[in-house]
């Protein structure tokens, strides 16, 4: 049989990194032909990820530019990527998550008649403003996608419930984890001076992560001053923040940790430094998506500072805990895990519900299946 024509898009550091194990799987897939196209919505970050797995585009349409708005993404995506379908024509258009890239890519393909997979599909927050616009995109890109790759039975019952049919959606579980094993289990050592030199061994740590638009403002300043003040609960206590590139997020980090010498706020880490780093603490405050994945692969607790997440899974199996964004809840969440020992071991000890590493072969032989 004819090679099935696969491309895949993506543009953002995230979406990089849970493509990059399914792109090495196709690799090594006599039945499938593959070139890769990324729209480089965010450009720095995304080009660390391909070089740590060894990914050299086929296309690379360069759109970012400082100050970009989402009209801006889109329809730059949007018009670049019909260039690129109509030049090579592929069977099957990959997409990774519910960024702007993604979205573009779908519709693009659609345009074109070209079928769309949509990995990590039928997540849902429930609320079209939280996420913004992320879960706007994912329900737009559910409307457009012939292979819905759900990386949990909550993801694939959310599609069930809408009434998406059974044949078109696989369980998979997360590539996240497939990309995390390859990262941990590398030889990296820290490259950063701080990091390199920083004693793990002093005191409970905790890695902060925080850039989501809706928290910017006074939710974001309650998030901060209920981790600053839950350090005072246990001795040594620390916090590691590396700061997204986001100025409003900086001037906030700024404004709150100033000053505290327990608080190191570091720059943005690429994917290897990250996982290392989240390997090593006690455990992780983030309002990333990402994370909440990752994070209880390595058996470290998560502290999700949102109001809602479309990553239920992990809260429902114990590996996290959704708390808002009020300085009370935050606040409590922190100090329990710095000084109930119970509490920690509960969440550490709690089964990742996202999967065993297995899922980038899962899609290549569904796609070989049944293209």
């Amino acid at each position: 049989m004819d090679k099935v024509k696969v491309m895949s898009i993506f543009g953002t550091r995230p979406e990089a990194t849970k493509m990059a194990p399914l792109i090495k799987a196709m690799d090594k897939c006599d039945d499938i032909e593959q070139v890769v196209c990324v729209t480089a919505q965010h450009r720095q970050m995304l080009d660390s990820v391909l070089e740590i797995f060894k990914i050299v585009p086929d296309y690379d349409l360069n759109i970012f530019k400082d100050g970009q708005t989402l009209t801006e993404i889109t329809t730059r995506s949007i018009t670049g990527l019909e260039e690129v379908i109509k030049d090579y024509k592929p069977d099957l258009l990959l997409i990774q998550g519910d960024t702007s890239t993604v979205f573009s890519g779908a519709l693009a393909a659609f345009y074109q008649h070209v079928k769309v997979g949509h990995v990590e599909a039928g997540l849902r927050s429930f609320n079209l403003q939280s996420p913004w616009p992320e879960e706007a995109n994912r329900k737009l890109v559910s409307v457009i996608s012939d292979f819905n790759f759900c990386p949990t039975d909550s993801n694939r019952q959310n599609l069930l419930k809408e009434g998406y049919t059974g044949d078109n959606i696989y369980l998979t579980g997360n590539t996240v984890i497939d990309a995390l094993k390859y990262a941990v289990n590398s030889d990296y050592e820290f490259e950063d001076e701080f990091l390199r030199n920083f004693d793990f061994d002093k005191g409970p740590v905790i890695l902060l992560t925080s850039h989501r638009r809706e928290n910017i403002g006074e939710p974001m300043r309650n998030i901060f001053k209920g981790i600053k003040d839950a350090l005072d609960s246990k001795e040594n206590a620390q916090v590691i923040f590396p700061i997204h590139l986001n100025p409003k997020v900086r001037e906030i980090a700024r404004e709150i940790f100033a000053d505290d010498e327990r608080i190191h706020l570091i720059e943005p880490l690429q994917y290897l430094p990250f996982s290392k780093l989240m390997s090593k603490v006690s455990f992780v405050v983030t309002d990333s998506g990402g994370v909440q994945e990752e994070a209880p692969a390595l058996g470290k607790p998560v502290v999700v500072v949102r109001d809602e997440t479309e990553r239920m899974e992990g809260v429902e199996a114990g590996t996290a805990k959704l708390v808002g964004t009020s300085y009370e809840k935050v606040y409590e969440a922190v100090k329990d895990l710095l000084t109930d020992e119970k509490i920690y071991m509960e969440m550490a000890h709690a089964v990742n519900p996202y999967g065993d590493g297995t899922s980038a072969k899962k899609i290549v032989d569904a796609i070989v299946e049944n293209m």
